[in-house]
Parts: structure tokens; C-alpha cells; sequence
């Protein structure tokens, strides 16, 4: 769905309240098509926001797993090389 949204669950170190709201922001961004609301709507995107990011927690805090934490550096290493491939290295 939004590519600037990434997978939180099972990373060592685990993922941050910061990491969970702004996956929350670019979701409600994403379903609502504006990354800025009017002032009209502000209120009811920051509850949509602040819903989604409380449900994300909860499931985040609920999933289970047997596998290892994914080690985050590990993992922005990968996507580095990707983008590299991709883009080219500058």
C-alpha cells in the first residue's frame, strides 16, 4: 500500500511509539489523499491518526512469534543495496 510504510513487528530494538504514530499519519494520509488536512477536517484526521496509531500498538503488542528480532541495521542495509541496484549509486 504506502511504500514510506514499513514493517514494525519483531525488530530489534523494538519499534517506538514515534515509528507507530508515523506509520499511523502516512496511512490516514494515504486513505484520506491529503497530507495536510483543512482546517475543516484537522480534527477528525488527527482522531483518525491517533485510532489508528492506538490499533497499530495493540497489535503490535498482541502479534507472537518464533522467530528471531530482525536486527534493524541489517535491514537498512538491505534496502540500501536495493535502491542502490535500482537507482544507481548517485
Amino acid at each position: 500500500m504506502c511504500r514510506s510504510v514499513r514493517t514494525l513487528f519483531n525488530l530489534e530494538p523494538p519499534a517506538t511509539g514515534d515509528e507507530v504514530a508515523a506509520a499511523a499519519l502516512q496511512y490516514v494520509r494515504k486513505v484520506s489523499g491529503s497530507s495536510k488536512p483543512s482546517q475543516a477536517n484537522q480534527e477528525a484526521f488527527d482522531r483518525a491518526v491517533a485510532a489508528v496509531a492506538a490499533a497499530t500498538q495493540e497489535l503490535l503488542d498482541s502479534l507472537v512469534t518464533q522467530a528471531p528480532p530482525r536486527d534493524r541495521e541489517a535491514l537498512a542495509a538491505k534496502a540500501k543495496a536495493r535502491a542502490a541496484a535500482r537507482y544507481g549509486d548517485g
